[in-house]
């Protein structure tokens, strides 16, 4: 509906479909596996990890090459919401993220980790030279108390 109308999803007061969010970033050469029920997230969570979706989509575009592919898989857990988003590209090689900070380029520590950090998530990113690399993002869900309806105790 929000792609028909040109809704930004998340525009809301209430609960985000994170799947809405992520649904765009589907394509020839990204695969989206998500639960086939809504992934609720507070609006500012769910744009968030969006972003930094995104984020990991654009390294791969540009570290992996435009010919590599992508999964996005989304887990819905109780407690936290995991994204994954693993490519088939060459791999970072060892130390090549802390040489990227140290030169001030930034991009995975500030568009991926710390939008996470500051919604008390964390990204964790894995990389085999050769293997292809993969980012897990967690965003904890608020507690239970705090998702019922307005007013609600």
């Amino acid at each position: 509906r929000a792609v028909e109308t040109g809704d930004e999803p998340g525009d809301t007061a209430g609960p985000v479909d994170l799947r809405a969010l992520l649904a765009p970033r589907a394509g020839a050469r990204v695969t989206l596996s998500d639960p086939g029920a809504p992934v609720l997230l507070p609006p500012p969570a769910a744009r968030e990890l969006a972003a930094a979706v995104g984020a990991a989509l654009d390294n791969v575009r540009v570290h992996a090459g435009e010919d590599a592919r992508a999964w996005i898989l989304v887990e819905d857990w109780p407690d936290e919401v995991i994204v994954t988003v693993r490519d088939d590209g060459p791999g970072i090689p060892e130390g090549r993220l802390a040489q990227a900070e140290g030169e001030g380029r930034m991009g995975v520590a500030l568009s991926i980790r710390g939008r996470l950090r500051d919604l008390g998530g964390t990204a964790e990113l894995i990389s085999v030279p050769g293997q292809g690399t993969e980012v897990e993002l967690k965003v904890p869900r608020p507690p239970r108390d705090a998702r019922g309806k307005a007013g609600e105790k």
